[in-house]
């Protein structure tokens, strides 16, 4: 599941946003130039998310750029890393910038909730990939995205009812117990899935572990005693792969099950293959080559040296063709 990733990323920080382009100029009339915004983990732990969903964003504008369009499309990157503190400072930098049109993003719910103040102060229009938390799109939420923000993935909402099916599937008796990280993504999906898990199974327990913890010996025994044949996890990558190997290695022989965030290919590198094997993950996502024409695919290889496309590079096409769709009408604003 490895992957051949380009690195070369470009942290963007509130005090100085870095293009890393450069307008063609000419004493003739050159096409007019305006700017999306791009915000996603490019550095952390879960980085690989955001650089899967940079190779999507970064084709689709390569598709529109080859048609010779009147009005040309750059990206500015901002790496977030995921998390809440940094997207806080990263988003009014990128408000600010009054040549950005909108911006692609941000890929994490917890980063979204803390950059909404500043987008929707300055009303930058965000599309997100991959944020999945209910409240984000709930008009009556303390923190919410309306009217600026849209996503293209269906929300927690949908995806802890189906997690909670998925994980159960073929189980005789189950018996879950539900774990989460603490984080804004991983508690909102818990919300939503324990409803179901009581609906179609036991309920052997629950726990909310913080996101990097290290040690998970503790829940690995709260686990074994509960005598649960089934944990669902609702977090991210780096830690579901510290909990599995802590739950093989203290012989817990169940099912393992986890939403969208786990589903990277970091987590069976960090896992190990023995303990990540038959872990059933959840994602409101079609895998790229499913969908893409033979000729897309050898472009987007070209373009990214990838073969086998990561998670939600899909959603990531399809929402920064929402925004060139936009521009090809002639909307050239926020």
């Amino acid at each position: 599941m490895n992957k051949k990733i380009q690195r070369s990323l470009a942290v963007v920080s509130a005090a100085a946003l870095v293009f890393g382009v450069s307008a063609v100029t000419s004493a003739t009339a050159a096409p007019k130039t305006v700017y999306l915004a791009f915000q996603a983990p490019l550095t952390g732990s879960n980085a690989l998310t955001g650089q899967d969903e940079l190779t999507a964003a970064r084709f689709a504008l390569s598709e529109y750029n080859a048609t010779n369009p009147a009005v040309k499309v750059e990206l500015v990157i901002a790496d977030d890393q995921g998390l809440a503190e940094v997207a806080a400072v990263v988003a009014p930098g990128i408000a600010s910038n009054k040549k950005i049109i909108g911006l692609i993003g941000p890929a994490f719910s917890g980063a979204t909730q803390a950059s909404l103040p500043a987008y929707k102060a300055k009303g930058l229009p965000l599309i997100s990939m991959s944020a999945t938390r209910v409240s984000l799109t709930d008009r009556k939420a303390p923190v919410n995205g309306f009217p600026i923000f849209k996503r293209v993935v269906a929300n927690d909402k949908f995806q802890g009812p189906a997690l909670a099916r998925y994980a159960t599937k073929g189980i005789a008796s189950p018996a879950v117990y539900l774990v989460d990280d603490k984080t804004a993504y991983g508690k909102g999906l818990a919300d939503y899935t324990k409803p179901s898990v009581v609906k179609i199974a036991t309920l052997a327990g629950s726990d909310s572990v913080p996101e990097n913890t290290s040690d998970y010996t503790s829940v690995v025994a709260k686990v074994k005693a509960s005598g649960a044949n089934v944990v669902i996890y609702c977090g991210y990558a780096p830690d579901a792969a510290k909990f599995v190997k802590a739950l093989r290695d203290g012989g817990y022989t169940g099912i393992f099950a986890a939403g969208d965030g786990v589903l990277k290919a970091t987590f069976p590198n960090n896992a190990g293959n023995t303990a990540a094997e038959g872990a059933r993950l959840t994602a409101a996502d079609v895998p790229f080559e499913d969908v893409a024409t033979a000729a897309q695919m050898v472009a987007y290889t070209k373009l990214t040296g990838i073969k086998v496309p990561g998670s939600y590079v899909t959603s990531t096409y399809n929402a920064t063709n929402i925004f060139l769709t936009c521009i090809k009408q002639g909307v050239t604003t926020r």
